[in-house]
């Protein structure tokens, strides 16, 4: 299902560190995030793309100014929720927003199984009534586009075109280089990208 958790991280699979503006990360956030918000789990191919994806510093910056440039406190969010959370501390949605801690109804709302989570999509207002009927209209149209048009079925639930070939980026230090092998660009060369997830 489109709104369906990843499976709990253990660590990140990417590892960029030294760059002097946290911009320079975004290459390496949308492939760590598969192109989608970490938060609601929008996807690049639902829109326009452009700016309407930004870098949420998950512990915000004005309060922990030393985290400004830290990969690990980067993740990607649209500009809804990136909106909505502000300069709100959450918890770290790479290790509460997972398969196991939350699921996506056929409403459009989540369940939460853990308090933490819980708050975290108070905090974000994820089950607002806006979000859920957003939510619920995209499961549709996904199901419509899977029985009648499978090019748009595609297009809505594989990878966007535009994927960035992280081997050819050249942090000041990367910690993380086995990750390079798995960037989807990678996997796409190898022709082991699935065509949809």
């Amino acid at each position: 299902m489109i709104f369906d958790y990843p499976d709990r991280r253990e660590s990140r699979r990417h590892g960029p560190e030294g760059y002097s503006a946290y911009e320079s990360y975004r290459p390496w956030l949308r492939d760590e995030f598969d192109y989608r918000c970490v938060y609601c789990l929008k996807r690049e191919t639902w829109g326009q793309v452009t700016s309407e994806f930004a870098l949420d510093h998950f512990a915000p910056q004005a309060l922990n100014p030393a985290l400004k440039l830290d990969y690990r406190n980067l993740v990607y969010a649209c500009q809804r929720c990136n909106s909505v959370k502000r300069s709100q501390t959450v918890g770290d949605p790479t290790r509460l927003l997972c398969a196991s801690l939350v699921a996506a109804l056929p409403d459009g709302s989540l369940r939460p199984h853990d308090p933490e989570v819980e708050r975290l999509i108070e905090h974000l207002s994820l089950n607002s009534p806006r979000i859920k009927e957003w939510r619920a209209d995209w499961m549709r149209i996904v199901v419509l586009a899977k029985e009648y048009d499978r090019g748009l079925y595609f297009r809505l639930v594989g990878f966007p075109e535009d994927l960035p070939d992280l081997r050819r980026l050249r942090p000041p230090m990367n910690s993380r280089k086995e990750g390079l092998k798995q960037c989807r660009f990678a996997q796409r060369e190898r022709s082991e990208l699935p065509d949809e997830y």
